[in-house]
């Protein structure tokens, strides 16, 4: 009998609730700076390859690295973002591994001397509160990037580029306080979240800004010991951080259960075959025979440095969506969705400063602005509506001017022209009519036309008021005074 494949992995939901899952992450989140961390070359995504390097980057002999402040800045402020202690002496060593993509030989990075550690992240999973802790962030370089596909000769050969050798890196690693596929990604979700509203990074998964790996082992429910845990890398999505975690906590599970160890080791995530796979032993911190960079100073921050940075801070997302509700009286929901991102929430609070009442922008916004972005392939920050003009056509709506059906349409004209809901109203005839003579004509013609409708509501059948409602507003071409309409066949019908 042939043997199952490797991700055909089953265990029985009654054997999986024996066990709880233990995951902490490691998150590599590039520094948004023009230049790499210890050189001045370019940090530019996308140029050809090997054209922005130089000899600190490529580790010539007698090069020696120049640390870049913003980058610093930059982790100082992501520190504080995530409630971690800023230390005031830090110290880069160098992390010694032999791999293509380090032409050095050494990773720049961090080790006993951190920049920040000791923080925490609050994330809501399935409707609660749960504080993450987060051990440590520090400082270091990125390595390059190899390639493996896409040349006449990858059967037979590797290439690399060194664009992104150097680029400056915070490396954000939590504590184990996951306990499911689920909370791992909505803490994910959070601080990427803190990331963008910081301006620490730009967070582009499809571009390598954010690396996620993971380390995740099994025990018993109610144990108190850790088990093995085996480290998953190549997460470069949301998606494939939760489908590579269940994987790995059913194997971890199923390894068990047949009366096998589970083995120290880095696995890799193969996203074509959906499983992870035994790339090589873990490697403990004296592999990497780490010492103290010779080549740069101790890194000092001092207090006031730190507080100007601290006084320069954004509001953070939290705090922006307690403000929005508090402030502006809207649900927990809809601050929660209009504070996805720092720019969609700027938007909304631009829409209610230029006089919109605050829930009907929350509900344009949510609703057409967001779908038809969406469908346009577009950020909020690429707009065709500036937040004036939409203020504008949701005064129009709320003051009757026109009504919501038609104030959709104008939308939609507004959306593709880039032109003012006024100009679009005048232009196309949507003023909405509130006339009660010539809504009175176009009830009575249409109550003539439907006399056995007519006698079915005069039987008590209620329902068939709506019937008479459309067919008014589809001969006022959706320009009728909806209250006005259903007064007036109310009294009419009567």
């Amino acid at each position: 009998m042939a043997k199952p494949a490797q991700n055909e992995i089953t265990v029985s939901p009654e054997i999986m609730a024996g066990y709880e899952p233990v995951i902490g992450l490691e998150v590599h989140v590039q520094l948004k700076t023009a230049t790499k961390a210890f050189c001045a070359c370019s940090t530019k995504f996308g140029d050809p390859p090997n054209s922005n390097t130089c000899p600190v980057c490529l580790g010539m002999p007698g090069a020696l690295p120049v640390l870049n402040k913003h980058a610093v800045e930059l982790g100082i402020r992501a520190s504080l973002a995530l409630n971690l202690q800023v230390q005031e002496s830090s110290r880069f060593a160098r992390k010694n591994y032999f791999y293509p993509d380090l032409p050095k030989g050494y990773q720049i990075s961090m080790y006993e001397l951190p920049l920040a550690k000791a923080g925490w992240l609050e994330i809501e999973h399935d409707g609660q509160i749960k504080r993450i802790g987060i051990t440590r962030l520090h400082l270091e370089d990125d390595a390059a990037k190899n390639l493996h596909e896409g040349f006449p000769d990858s059967a037979e050969k590797s290439y690399v580029d060194y664009n992104r050798g150097g680029t400056p890196l915070a490396e954000i690693v939590s504590e184990p306080d996951l306990r499911s596929p689920t909370e791992a990604h909505a803490y994910l979700t959070a601080l990427k979240q803190v990331m963008l509203f910081t301006e620490v990074s730009d967070c582009n998964m499809e571009e390598g800004s954010l690396r996620c790996d993971a380390n995740i082992s099994v025990r018993k429910r109610g144990a108190e010991k850790f088990g093995t845990k085996a480290e998953v890398k190549n997460l470069n999505s949301f998606r494939y951080l939760q489908k590579a975690l269940e994987y790995e906590i059913e194997r971890q599970i199923a390894t068990l259960e047949s009366g096998g160890r589970i083995a120290q080791e880095t696995r890799l995530w193969n996203v074509g075959e959906g499983r992870t796979e035994a790339m090589r032993s873990k490697e403990f911190a004296h592999d990497y025979r780490y010492f103290p960079e010779p080549d740069l100073l101790p890194l000092r921050v001092s207090a006031a440095w730190r507080d100007e940075i601290a006084a320069a801070m954004p509001e953070l997302p939290e705090a922006r969506r307690k403000r929005f509700v508090r402030e502006f009286g809207i649900t927990p929901y809809d601050a929660e969705v209009l504070t996805s991102t720092r720019e969609l929430a700027d938007y909304f609070e631009a829409v209610a400063g230029a006089g919109a009442p605050a829930k009907p922008a929350a509900n344009w916004i949510q609703g057409e602005l967001l779908r038809l972005l969406k469908d346009a392939g577009k950020e909020i920050t690429e707009s065709p509506l500036n937040p004036k003009e939409l203020a504008a056509l949701i005064a129009k709506v709320e003051s009757s001017e026109i009504n919501a059906a038609t104030g959709k349409k104008v939308f939609a004209r507004m959306f593709e022209t880039g032109k003012p809901a006024a100009e679009i109203i005048a232009a196309e005839g949507f003023s909405q009519v509130s006339d009660t003579g010539e809504i009175e004509r176009w009830c009575r013609e249409v109550i003539e036309k439907n006399p056995d409708n007519l006698a079915k509501y005069r039987a008590g059948n209620e329902g068939v008021f709506k019937f008479f409602v459309g067919q008014v507003m589809r001969a006022s071409r959706g320009q009728a005074n909806p209250q006005t309409v259903n007064d007036t066949l109310k009294r009419l019908l009567a």
